[in-house]
């Protein structure tokens, strides 16, 4: 019998959480049409003020936040949460307003959420959780959120290596065999077990990084996940808020086209090799200015570009001024697709 995913007083139909991907991938289109069918959809937060007329750039975070979630909410009855970055400048502001306006779920990684229980309030239902890549970095933020907050996780989500976009391990330990994700899920499962039988708070486990079939999911739950997290299987949908040319370059892209960059935020990503990327990669590229600083560890003054930009030109369909971040299974992604489709097919068929 197919388990269900608990997360506090929460509950889908489904246990898969729709990877938060992030400037204009995943908005109200996607995560409203993820939640219809039984998940977590979730909304992608970094860049989403370039969605907005408002010239201010946090201003128009803050409002197309509030906008998107309103939409998303709009859509559906179910589950939406958002995907907030720990690296971003306004990450205070981004959480205060997403626990405002009521949001079910914020998932926070791109560096450790140590302060994000500090944002809630008594009457919040918002349910807080990390996104991490290791048993170390799950153990440093339940230990300070219950010093600090006498609050654990509601979740935590497992990224492996082989996720798309932005990635919490050094370049030289993608390919470690300690680092494949169907390693550290029992891991962080036994912890999470253990925190359980001390505190008796069930902390489900969600898994993702490079997922695609029903064989991978089966695979990840009968590890001792409770539900998994699935991205770039999403993007190749009707329902998906990005430019028909960005799911165009998920469906014709090959194992081959993959590349790892050296991202400005500092961290390396999981992208598809175009033009664009070439040229950075011979110091073509440079920023003529940085309108934004969105990410606190993006310094400007020696990025060979602005990547906030240039995924905002992706996610329009400007793709040869921009790149496509992807996970590891695009090759096997070739037609574009319902999201309630995708779902049956990984549960039911």
């Amino acid at each position: 019998m197919l388990k269900k995913l608990k997360i506090g007083d929460i509950e889908t139909k489904y246990p898969i959480v729709q990877g938060g991907m992030a400037v204009g991938i995943s908005l109200d289109g996607l995560s409203s049409a993820v939640a219809n069918a039984g998940g977590i959809g979730v909304i992608g937060t970094a860049g989403i003020g370039f969605f907005s007329n408002i010239k201010n750039y946090k201003k128009a975070n803050i409002e197309s936040l509030k906008n998107y979630i309103r939409k998303a909410k709009e859509k559906t009855k179910g589950i939406i949460g958002v995907n907030i970055m720990v690296a971003l400048t306004d990450y205070a502001e981004m959480v205060k307003t997403a626990i405002d306006e009521g949001i079910d779920i914020i998932f926070s990684g791109a560096g450790l959420p140590l302060s994000l229980p500090s944002f809630l309030k008594k009457d919040s239902k918002t349910k807080l959780v990390p996104i991490v890549s290791s048993l170390k970095a799950a153990q440093i933020i339940v230990k300070r959120w219950m010093s600090k907050f006498n609050y654990l996780p509601d979740a935590f989500v497992l990224e492996g290596p082989l996720a798309g976009g932005h990635l919490g391990y050094k370049k030289d330990e993608l390919f470690s065999e300690n680092n494949k994700l169907e390693n550290n899920i029992p891991i962080l499962k036994e912890y999470l077990l253990n925190v359980e039988k001390n505190y008796g708070k069930k902390i489900p486990l969600i898994a993702g990084g490079g997922l695609y079939s029903k064989e991978d999911v089966e695979k990840v739950l009968a590890l001792g996940a409770d539900a998994v997290q699935m991205g770039t299987r999403f993007i190749a949908t009707e329902e998906c808020d990005a430019d028909i040319k960005f799911k165009e370059a998920i469906i014709n892209a090959k194992d081959e086209n993959i590349t790892i960059i050296k991202s400005p935020v500092g961290l390396p990503g999981r992208a598809l090799k175009n033009s664009f990327i070439e040229s950075v990669e011979k110091g073509e590229k440079k920023p003529y200015e940085c309108r934004y600083h969105c990410i606190k560890t993006c310094n400007f003054r020696t990025a060979p570009y602005c990547i906030a930009k240039a995924l905002y030109n992706a996610a329009i369909g400007n793709i040869e001024e921009g790149f496509v971040f992807t996970g590891g299974a695009v090759s096997k992604i070739n037609k574009i697709q319902k999201v309630e489709d995708i779902i049956k097919e990984l549960f039911e068929s």
